[in-house]
């Protein structure tokens, strides 16, 4: 089995932001998208690599709730990561609401589709 082909749609350690200095940068500094039920924060970051973080707003249910909010999260951004540009710090910011997975993968495509992410 070819490993590339394995690889090439996981969601690396590098590519995760984590660092508050970081997500404040792009919550201040940022340029931001919105529609019905989530917003997207980015900026460019000088990399060859996409670095991608999912906060929730305050009062996002229990911690069940959120972290699977957040694993919805990361495997829809999992599927369009290939279709994006790199070189951009993301924030996807999930409002409480309808959490499927089909719903978030919209969410997501059409997010980055307005902030103008998606390759040509």
């Amino acid at each position: 089995m070819d490993t590339d082909l394995l690889n090439k749609g996981r969601f690396k350690r590098v590519e995760h932001l984590k660092r508050p200095a970081d997500i404040q940068k792009i919550f201040r500094k940022g340029n931001s998208s919105s529609i019905y039920g989530a917003k997207i924060f980015y900026r460019e970051n000088g990399t060859e690599f996409n670095r991608v973080g999912f906060p929730l707003p305050r009062g996002y249910g229990n911690a069940v709730e959120r972290n699977r909010s957040k694993r919805c999260s990361r495997e829809a951004y999992r599927f369009i990561k290939s279709r994006l540009n790199t070189g951009y710090d993301i924030l996807f910011l999930i409002y409480p609401g309808n959490d499927s997975f089909l719903s978030r993968c919209d969410q997501i495509a059409k997010l980055c589709e307005k902030a103008g992410l998606l390759k040509a």
